[in-house]
């Protein structure tokens, strides 16, 4: 049922046209409906491609006027009449992966990305256009999950901005899963040093796995290097495809038995792709996670002798999520502040400019930018 003490308006940043600067302006509360729930937003997280997405460079689509902002963290405030496992003033996590109940191929972003099929471009522009920058935000309850806050909150001694830094967990989390990585394997992590590939590193440690941590920039491969001790190797990208090969096998001390992809757009032109592919051993597997928006070389005749298999995946399924938050409560992986990362910059929705500037900037597999709305 309704919670009754919701406000008739509340702050939210507004995009009003594609590509055009945010407002912070006072719009209408929305109003819970069947199969939704209404969340009072305490923070979320600012991934480091914000900005270009929403000056337009990365040319994602989706309708505007529009409210930004994906994953959050939050407390239920309101509910439909149909929820029987949620509760009123609960914490919850708001995934910004959110499908269609009767054909779960119809997928996007919540306030990021309309996703690729009609069905999906019907949701986001008909039913759940909004996003989490604001202080309310409806969504559908499956994409709606509990926390135990004694736990990780009390016990764990997680803040709610470390919280916030889940999405960059759940995301190669899916990827790794997908393929069946477990205990004992190897796994190229490429581009390792961003924050999905950072993320991708520790989870991958959590599973059991030993990785080989691939990027260009030595610095921050280093980092890595010194966080995670033994069970992480690393490999400078050169250029040079079959020396960065024979890197990557000198670096393991057994068959490599996966490659996780998660090249971002500007690294269209790397050759790091077809290196991690001609490493893995025969049958081995590779997950394709990236953000590519054109066709790559690829050593189709290495697949074919090697009997590799080959996965894409955008985004990830619930299961997923509700199997990463029990790693996380019972203490098997870390996220956020206490899992190495440190948190350079918390803004209100008014400095959503600073916010997005500084995300950007900090494009690192440990630093996180968090918005939230005003305390006031």
């Amino acid at each position: 049922m309704a919670a009754p003490t919701l406000p008739k308006t509340h702050q939210a940043l507004v995009q009003a046209t594609y590509a055009s600067p945010f407002e912070l302006q006072t719009v209408p509360t929305p109003e819970v409906r069947h199969g939704d729930a209404i969340i009072k937003i305490i923070v979320s997280g600012v991934v480091s491609y914000a900005k270009q997405v929403y000056d337009g460079t990365r040319k994602y689509p989706y309708p505007t006027p529009i409210v930004p902002g994906t994953s959050a963290i939050g407390r239920v405030a309101a509910l439909g009449p149909d929820s029987t496992a949620l509760s009123i003033g609960q914490l919850v996590l708001v995934d910004g992966v959110i499908r269609s109940r009767d054909d779960p191929s119809d997928i996007f972003l919540h306030g990021l990305h309309e996703g690729g099929r009609p069905g999906s471009r019907k949701l986001i522009r008909e039913v759940w256009r909004d996003g989490t920058w604001a202080e309310y935000c409806s969504v559908p309850l499956e994409a709606v999950f509990a926390l135990n806050e004694s736990r990780l909150i009390s016990e764990m001694g997680y803040s709610m901005a470390d919280l916030a830094t889940l999405a960059r967990y759940v995301v190669p989390f899916g990827g790794l899963k997908d393929i069946n990585v477990s205990a004992g394997e190897t796994v190229i992590v490429a581009p390792a040093t961003g924050a999905f590939g950072g993320g991708a590193v520790q989870v991958a440690v959590a599973m059991g796995a030993r990785v080989i941590a691939m990027g260009r920039q030595e610095s921050k491969l280093m980092d890595l290097k010194t966080h995670f001790g033994e069970k992480v190797e690393v490999v400078r990208i050169t250029g040079d495809v079959d020396k960065d090969t024979e890197q990557l096998l000198k670096s393991s001390r057994s068959p490599i038995d996966a490659y996780f992809d998660v090249s971002p757009p500007e690294a269209i032109k790397s050759t790091h792709i077809k290196s991690c592919i001609q490493a893995v051993r025969v049958k081995g597997m590779v997950a394709l996670m990236g953000g590519l928006h054109a066709d790559v070389p690829t050593p189709l005749g290495v697949i074919m002798r090697k009997n590799l298999t080959v996965k894409g995946a955008w985004m990830y399924e619930r299961e997923h999520v509700i199997a990463f938050l029990k790693m996380l409560e019972a203490g098997n992986v870390r996220v956020g502040e206490l899992g190495g990362l440190r948190k350079v910059g918390e803004f209100e929705f008014a400095e959503w400019n600073k916010a997005l500037d500084l995300a950007s900037e900090r494009n690192e597999w440990n630093s996180f930018v968090v918005i939230r709305p005003s305390n006031d």
